[in-house]
């Protein structure tokens, strides 16, 4: 959602969208309320891999599982009382506690918006960690909430909400109820989200609008958005309601339409809720399993690939995709500190990475994933407890990483789950083995055929280019363990089988498949050979460039704030790792030595992440 200053809006209802809100609302009442609130099972024909419960992996260490827990410890320790206050204002209920403040209060930007992303990231991290008081919260939370929705329905926290983000609201408090059923086990969740639908109906618009025709009191809502967590309450509920009305808001004719035949509408539009969009149109492609759907995001992210991204895998300088071929991405270096808008983004697009790795197999997918991974969200400052977060990625010479100045931002809601989403991002399963999408310390737990299984997954990576993969199986079992073989790799990857090499296809951007019957205790040895390399901004500033070190972007730290411009002769051969610290690089200069380090290492110190590449 984009930072905008607040608007005074007022409820704004045609006869006619009033009366067709109520008709729909009617027939929602008409539908019984299913019996049971059980995990959707991966059947469809369409996905060639499939996702694992969060409660499947479990992160044993490294860095990925370090910000895990200091998030999750950061948003159990939030007041309850707190975060329910302004919706049990608005219900006339006794509301202790102090006021959330910025975005979050009745007259705020997104009025309560990010409760509802709170309850579905504490739940993905209940049901990734087993921690009972995150269950007992997210619980809490939503027996909290439910005593708020009116006899009528109307649960929204202010009138404000309902008029200028009915939609975005919406979508959010959907996503929480749901993954609350689904993952912390909160069966009366579902009856919740229908009484939510049921009183959003009357302030929803009757299609999904871009923001420039989009109603004047509602133009920065995100109807757009919508079908992808209404496919989801129909896939748990079967109530065809919720399939229709996510068909709706499918945005076909000005987005999925015109991607499909591979023309780029991307220029422009708000980039996040954009990618998040096209999440919308991956699940309809696997509920409705029309190929114009596979077709459009294909094609929007090689279009954000190709032309929009950043060394980081970042994309959306001041939150917008750019017009291609006009160095736009070089200018924005000097032109704003408002990057990528890193928790959502982050978010976005693993969601898409995911679907993408699901439909295809194709490792370029869960390439970008790692990207993205490393050099953005596992960057970002902790949270401050007091609504205070990151938000923006900075590539903008001699910087520094800051907090959004707002409290309760969009980025908030989102921290939690994208952070949540390391475990089912690990890992992928098919019918004949298991998937290594990442290299970090875990372990997958699945079934081969119904014969229990287990792959524990030793590393330090990124510290290190290696990982070993042991395997546990209650009776021998002949399955394949793929690893992905990144595209940044320069020289052969090595696998070995129990010590010994083995020859196996290990072409990059490709998924090497070790197929064998497996004892427990076998292993598989990995090195992923790292190597510096160098990555343009865009073709307009061939040499303005960021450094790389394998799937890591480096960044120059500098506290003089004298990086030179021009004179530095950096090439990835002039790097040299730094004996007293691991990921710490040094170019010498004329009177000392330039230290280079990745991005996600980088706290408070100043930093610069593009420079000027001497022309060869």
């Amino acid at each position: 959602m984009r930072r905008q200053d607040h608007m005074q809006t007022k409820q704004i209802i045609s006869r006619r969208s009033f009366l067709q809100g109520m008709a729909a609302a009617a027939a929602l009442q008409q539908r019984s309320t299913p019996t049971c609130f059980g995990a959707p099972t991966p059947t469809s024909s369409r996905e060639k891999l499939f996702i694992l419960a969060y409660s499947q992996v479990k992160l044993t260490g490294g860095p990925l599982r370090s910000q895990l827990d200091r998030i999750h410890a950061s948003y159990q320790s939030l007041d309850e009382n707190r975060l329910l206050k302004v919706y049990r204002q608005r219900a006339g209920l006794p509301a202790p506690g102090e006021d959330m403040g910025g975005w979050y209060d009745a007259e705020g930007f997104g009025p309560g918006q990010v409760l509802g992303q709170i309850i579905s990231g504490l739940a993905r991290l209940y049901n990734a960690t087993g921690d009972p008081a995150t269950q007992a919260k997210v619980q809490r939370l939503v027996k909290g909430f439910a005593a708020t929705v009116d006899a009528d329905d109307y649960w929204y926290p202010s009138m404000k909400a309902s008029t200028a983000c009915a939609a975005y609201t919406l979508d959010k408090m959907l996503v929480g109820l749901l993954d609350a059923g689904q993952f912390a086990g909160v069966p009366a969740a579902l009856d919740i989200a229908r009484r939510c639908v049921k009183g959003s109906i009357r302030y929803l618009p009757p299609r999904a609008y871009e923001r420039f025709e989009a109603p004047k009191q509602a133009v920065y809502d995100e109807t757009y958005t919508l079908p992808e967590n209404l496919f989801y309450m129909w896939e748990v509920s079967k109530d065809q309601t919720y399939r229709e009305l996510a068909k709706r808001y499918l945005m076909d004719g000005t987005y999925f339409d015109p991607l499909s035949r591979g023309e780029n509408v991307l220029p422009g539009l708000h980039a996040y809720s954009h990618v998040n969009a096209l999440c919308s149109a991956a699940r309809a492609y696997l509920v409705l399993g029309e190929i114009k759907y596979l077709e459009a995001i294909r094609n929007a992210w090689d279009m954000i690939e190709e032309a929009q991204s950043f060394a980081s895998g970042g994309w959306g300088p001041n939150e917008e995709f750019v017009t291609p071929n006009r160095g736009l991405l070089g200018e924005s270096l000097t032109k704003t500190h408002a990057h990528f808008e890193t928790p959502c983004g982050s978010y976005a697009h693993f969601k898409l990475a995911r679907y993408l790795l699901r439909f295809t197999g194709e490792a370029r997918y869960g390439d970008s994933l790692e990207r993205v991974l490393y050099n953005t969200i596992l960057g970002i400052k902790d949270p401050r407890g007091d609504g205070h977060v990151f938000y923006y990625s900075d590539y903008h010479p001699s910087t520094q990483k800051a907090y959004m100045q707002d409290k309760w931002p969009c980025c908030s809601g989102t921290t939690p789950q994208v952070v949540a989403d390391y475990a089912i991002s690990t890992y992928f399963w098919s019918e004949d083995g298991i998937w290594v999408n990442l290299l970090t310390p875990s372990e997958v737990s699945w079934r081969v055929h119904g014969v229990p299984a287990k792959l524990i997954q030793t590393t330090t990576y990124p510290e290190s280019d290696s990982a070993e993969l042991r395997v546990e199986v209650a009776a021998p079992s002949e399955f394949s363990v793929y690893v992905r073989m990144p595209g940044w790799l320069k020289s052969p990857a090595q696998v070995a089988v129990n010590g010994k090499a083995i020859a196996v296809t290990t072409e990059p951007r490709t998924f090497a498949a070790i197929r064998r019957r497996w004892q427990t205790n076998d292993t598989v040895q990995i090195r992923l050979p790292f190597s510096f390399w160098v990555q343009p901004v865009d073709d307009q500033h061939p040499n303005m460039v960021a450094l790389m070190w394998g799937p890591l972007m480096l960044v120059a730290l500098d506290p003089s704030l004298e990086l030179p411009k021009d004179s530095i002769a950096t090439s990835p051969e002039g790097l040299r790792a730094s004996p007293y610290s691991p990921l710490t690089f040094e170019v010498s200069r004329k009177a000392d030595k330039l230290p280079f380090v990745p991005f996600y290492r980088v706290r408070d110190e100043v930093y610069t992440t593009y420079i000027q590449q001497k022309p060869a």
